[in-house]
């Protein structure tokens, strides 16, 4: 009686894990949906700004391979602003870990 008990226990318990471990998976796909999501928001709104700066003092004249540089550039250091970020998370997370 008391070993069945235990064994029912025991099984409710690693059913209890597995969920976990699930839940955990589909936590770590759904931060990971969110970062892509932030990714192309700044994207979005860098190329936003860029154009807006360029559209602001300039009706007719445009020069679009200058606006796709300047918006590669303002992408280029969105992105590395987002790794240094990232670098520093990882950082406070290494230290906080030991």
């Amino acid at each position: 009686q008391n070993e069945k008990e235990l064994q029912d226990v025991v099984k409710q318990q690693e059913e209890k894990m597995l969920q976990l471990i699930d839940k955990s998976g589909e936590v770590m796909r759904l931060n990971a949906e969110v970062s892509e999501l932030k990714r192309l928001l700044q994207r979005a709104e860098t190329e936003a700004k860029v154009l807006w700066e360029e559209m602001r003092g300039k009706e007719h004249q445009v020069d679009t391979a200058y606006i796709q540089e300047r918006v590669m550039l303002r992408r280029e250091v969105d992105k590395l602003r987002q790794l240094l970020l990232e670098k520093e998370d990882e950082i406070v997370r290494l230290t906080d870990k030991y």
